[in-house]
């Protein structure tokens, strides 16, 4: 067997595991065995090279300020669940490219803070919170970037700022997106959604606070664009990763974390369930409290445990 051979053997094994793992968008037809290229292309610099193949994911952003949808603000099962499957996927890789794997973690919450209604120290306590979450875990596999290593020394508002102005979209750009790609409109109004259900105590009837949530997601669209470019741009050599469906052939792979049945629910914007029969899901946490009881870990809520033959306790 040539090296050619053996490069091109090794790449499409690493693609296996990462497909297996793979979030695809509603409905896609079987994709066909060309498509991928911009994930093949990623993992065969890090075999050629004989370096350690980085997966790039933005994630992991702050709770929902919601306390329907929540436990606390703060991680709990669902973020320890999804740190846990991210690390099996590396271990995956990594039993078959010796260099290893590592995931890279692009914490997106003040990003998108003063948008969503979140103050920035508590960001900054979740992505302590999460740091501490997998070095308590024996995580060791993972990095973290946030928007405060783009340019220390900054405020956070500054940094804001500076992100729109130099990778971010104008919303006019956004609106002919939307208006022309399928996709762009879907992630749009998944957007939109995620800024009304999370809107609590907002003090408007459910109309204005559509028409807010409308405008403003054209921002959270521009703000993700433009992390999405400034992620791209510091870390060029890994597989980018998304937490979000995405369809073959696209820059990103979509990769599932916890199981729910909504493939917009994300651990920050829910609570982690665990059913009678020892399987884990996503719920709206004002809804899994019907269910079972809230069980503590180190002091704070961490899941909601479906009791046997009932419902919660008290």
């Amino acid at each position: 067997m040539t090296d050619r051979t053996r490069t091109d053997a090794l790449v499409e094994d690493i693609l296996g595991i990462l497909l297996h793992h793979r979030r695809a968008p509603r409905d896609e037809p079987t994709p066909e065995t060309t498509a991928f290229a911009p994930q093949r292309a990623q993992i065969r610099a890090a075999v050629a090279t004989g370096t350690p193949l980085r997966l790039v994911l933005p994630a992991f952003p702050c709770k929902s300020p919601n306390p329907a949808k929540v436990l606390s603000r703060l991680p709990d099962a669902g973020e320890r669940l999804s740190l846990h499957h991210l690390d099996r996927i590396r271990a995956e890789i990594a039993a078959v490219h010796e260099p290893g794997a590592r995931v890279l973690v692009c914490s997106d919450g003040h990003v998108f803070a003063d948008l969503i209604g979140v103050p920035d120290r508590h960001v900054d306590d979740y992505g302590t919170a999460l740091r501490e979450l997998a070095a308590s875990e024996r995580l060791p596999g993972f990095e973290f970037f946030d928007l405060s290593h783009a340019w220390p020394g900054r405020s956070h508002d500054e940094r804001r700022a500076l992100l729109d102005q130099v990778w971010a979209p104008s919303v006019e750009q956004l609106r002919r997106r939307c208006r022309s790609d399928p996709a762009e409109r879907a992630l749009y109004l998944g957007i939109v959604r995620f800024l009304v259900e999370d809107a609590a105590d907002h003090g408007e009837s459910r109309a204005a606070l559509q028409r807010r949530s409308r405008e403003r997601a054209y921002r959270v669209v521009a703000r993700s664009n433009a992390w999405s470019a400034l992620v791209a741009d510091r870390f060029p050599v890994g597989v980018r990763l998304s937490i979000h469906p995405h369809p073959a052939g696209a820059t990103k792979l979509g990769v599932r974390l916890v199981r729910a049945d909504d493939v917009w629910t994300t651990p920050w914007h829910s609570c982690a369930v665990r059913g009678r029969d020892g399987v884990w899901s996503l719920q709206r946490a004002d809804g899994a409290r019907q269910l079972g009881s809230v069980v503590r870990r180190a002091g704070r809520p961490d899941h909601v445990a479906v009791q046997v033959g009932g419902g919660p306790r008290s």
